[in-house]
């Protein structure tokens, strides 16, 4: 993978501009940090060399210094929303984000509950959570927000939530997705700590849009494709401008907010701590791109990716069609089309002369290998097993006996019940690590997984969940046609 982006630069530098931000207000810095903790998997599609878990090493790098409130709505779990990148409930992301937390040495001091106005759900996850020792606290509707300042800035306002006991200079304010309150939150608790008279401030750690990249850079044009479901639009910062006469990108939610942000943090501080929405972010990210160019395809190519995700969820019911309409309107801006990626030609091209549903992978070397459909195996599991014997130097001939495969389908059919007639690619990868105990060959191939890491493929059609998820863990850039691959309504 070419390198388009210095990660430990960028680190380095994100540390140091968030320790001048504690230190300018005094000591004590809430900070919210929204976006994938864990799994950046975007930041490294857009930035070749950003790693996806580079928030989680700077908080690492910090650990005696920081603390980590969790963030999670009534309303989301209420609604049972899900992640649907792993599938998980919100709450139960909470829950595996605080353990993955405390197994690295991170210190979670509490959990809030935003927006409850009692809701039955809400308080059996307190409970919950109480009855394991955590610290849970629930903040309300803030009466007057956003317009009533007098009102929100009060003891019937962000005076009428709990106020949440931290002991340490930096607390990152997080939560398993979007919307979960954590403004709301790091709000409430400077409105407490100014009326204990300790002097805190507030900063957002920011990734994207790249405020000191052009606004029709294809980095910032591929964060519009990956909001294009909420309408998220990148914009010039007009109060950056006013105040500093220079050109900084922002997306339109945070400047339409930050009048009354501003107001806000004003009201609390009695002070004007900010002039722009761009102030109010830590984001260094534009600094550590080492080389543009890469940047730029690498954003391309996820644009097209979007776009294809989209039209498959357009497909299965998950959006509505003013989606896929706007991700053709930002390709039209880049003039790129659907078919620019390599693997798409091959996968079309091999699907029509086979007749067959068909996957394309395309190796480091530009070389691209297929998998089709034509045995038991799924084509997934075909491409990744072809893709190994080409990286491992292994002959074309088949590497797992039918032996082996046929019982493991019968007992997935006639035991487990299930109604797919082919393997998928875990039952493929598991088979082929047993064989690997005694057959050279597929050791060779097992060893080759790693070198799959960020190379692109394309389906001829809408994978089954547990292919598209297994191929997204082995670090391949999936993408997929619009097309189920037959006339079953339950997959």
């Amino acid at each position: 993978m070419k390198i388009g982006f210095d990660n430990e630069k960028y680190l380095s530098l994100q540390k140091k501009n968030i320790m001048e931000r504690i230190k300018s207000f005094g000591g004590k810095l809430y900070m919210e940090m929204g976006g994938k903790l864990f799994d950046d998997l975007h930041a490294s599609r857009v930035l070749p060399g950003f790693k996806p878990d580079v928030k989680i090493k700077l908080l690492e790098s910090m650990k005696d210094k920081a603390e980590i409130i969790m963030c999670i709505s009534a309303n989301d779990i209420e609604k049972n929303r899900i992640r649907a990148d792993l599938g998980l409930s919100y709450d139960n992301e909470v829950l595996r984000l605080i353990d993955s937390f405390r197994k690295l040495g991170l210190y979670v001091s509490s959990i809030v509950i935003t927006l409850f106005k009692g809701q039955l759900s809400a308080q059996k996850f307190a409970q919950l959570l109480k009855n394991r020792g955590e610290k849970v606290y629930f903040h309300h509707y803030t009466k007057g927000y956003p317009n009533d300042v007098d009102l929100i800035v009060s003891d019937e306002g962000y005076g009428a939530n709990d106020f949440i006991e931290t002991t340490r200079p930096l607390v990152v304010v997080t939560a398993p997705g979007p919307n979960s309150g954590k403004l709301g939150t790091c709000l409430s608790q400077l409105y407490h700590e100014y009326k204990r008279g300790v002097n805190a401030g507030y900063a957002k750690f920011e990734t994207f849009p790249v405020w000191n990249l052009p606004l029709k850079h294809p980095v910032n044009v591929a964060y519009e494709a990956a909001t294009a479901d909420i309408k998220d639009v990148n914009m010039i910062d007009p109060y950056h401008f006013n105040k500093y006469g220079k050109l900084a990108v922002n997306y339109n939610r945070d400047i339409e907010v930050f009048p009354v942000l501003k107001n806000i943090i004003k009201k609390i501080t009695g002070k004007d701590i900010y002039f722009s929405p761009t102030d109010m972010g830590v984001n260094m990210v534009g600094f550590a791109i080492v080389d543009d160019d890469v940047t730029k395809e690498a954003s391309i190519h996820e644009i097209i990716r979007r776009y294809y995700a989209y039209s498959c969820a357009y497909k299965k019911g998950q959006t509505t069609y003013d989606t896929v309409d706007r991700m053709k309107l930002i390709m039209n801006e880049l003039e790129i089309t659907p078919d620019d990626l390599a693997v798409v030609k091959e996968a079309k091209r091999t699907s029509k002369s086979c007749g067959l549903p068909c996957i394309a992978l395309e190796l480091s070397d530009g070389q691209i290998v297929t998998g089709k459909g034509r045995t038991i195996i799924s084509p997934a599991g075909a491409v990744v097993l072809n893709a190994l014997k080409t990286l491992a130097g292994v002959d074309d001939h088949p590497l797992i006996s039918e032996e082996i495969l046929r019982p493991i389908l019968e007992l997935k059919t006639n035991v487990l019940g299930s109604l797919s007639s082919k393997l998928s690619l875990d039952d493929v990868l598991i088979a082929l690590s047993i064989c690997a105990a005694h057959n050279e060959e597929a050791a060779a191939c097992m060893k080759a997984l790693p070198l799959l890491q960020s190379c692109e493929a394309h389906s001829t059609y809408i994978l089954p969940s547990s292919d598209e998820l297994t191929l997204k863990r082995m670090g391949i850039y999936i993408s997929c046609e619009p097309q189920f691959e037959n006339t079953n309504l339950f997959e």
